[in-house]
């Protein structure tokens, strides 16, 4: 299910989800339209804009978040043109926080990452744009200042959903070497250690924008 109010993205999302084997059962332009045609569908996953018509505010991000209270299990990855705080923040703690993303809209243009966050969201998993992260991590400066700068580095990859494994090849470092940095970050942050992906990243973005 895809809402997207400017027509040539809307219709080349159309076309790049169809040539990577998804069925786009409907495609919207506005909020109210996104909320019958899911209702009407039953999308295995909405990907939406955030501001759309008629004020071209935050109409997709409150259509999302009113269809996962309705129901939680409903995978949404939302796309945005700017970074906004607030919009992330309630995206993510709509629903039990799973099966959600947040995307910068150049982020499509890199297909394959857009994919696999695609892919990522609807298996319930969590995915934020690096750039938010960034920010995040910026808008905080206690205790993250406990963390050495390896620590941070690997706070900010951990917060984009990276798996430990992912995150040793990006830093071309051991697992285990991960494993030690993140147990070490998750206690100088007074996280519970998991072995879930996305509530590990659950648990740092609700740290970050407390």
């Amino acid at each position: 299910m895809l809402a997207e109010d400017g027509v040539l993205l809307r219709e080349g999302l159309v076309g790049l989800l169809g040539r990577c084997g998804h069925e786009v059962v409907a495609a919207v332009g506005d909020a109210r339209a996104l909320i019958t045609a899911v209702e009407e569908h039953a999308p295995d996953i909405v990907v939406t804009d955030v501001r759309m018509p008629p004020g071209f505010q935050d109409e997709g991000l409150h259509a999302a978040v009113r269809l996962r209270r309705r129901n939680p299990a409903l995978p949404v990855l939302v796309l945005s043109q700017y970074v906004q705080r607030t919009y992330a923040a309630d995206l993510l703690d709509s629903g039990d926080g799973t099966g959600v993303g947040y995307l910068l809209k150049d982020r499509v243009g890199q297909i394959e990452e857009f994919m696999e966050a695609l892919r990522k969201v609807a298996d319930g998993g969590t995915v934020v744009d690096p750039e938010v992260v960034r920010q995040l991590l910026r808008r905080r400066r206690d205790p993250l200042e406990r963390l050495t700068p390896r620590e941070r580095e690997v706070l900010a990859l951990v917060a984009e959903g990276r798996s430990n494994s992912a995150i040793a090849g990006e830093l071309v470092v051991s697992e285990a070497a991960i494993g030690k940095h993140v147990g070490s970050i998750l206690a100088k942050l007074d996280l519970p250690p998991t072995a879930a992906t996305h509530r590990r990243v659950l648990a740092v973005l609700a740290y970050l924008r407390a």
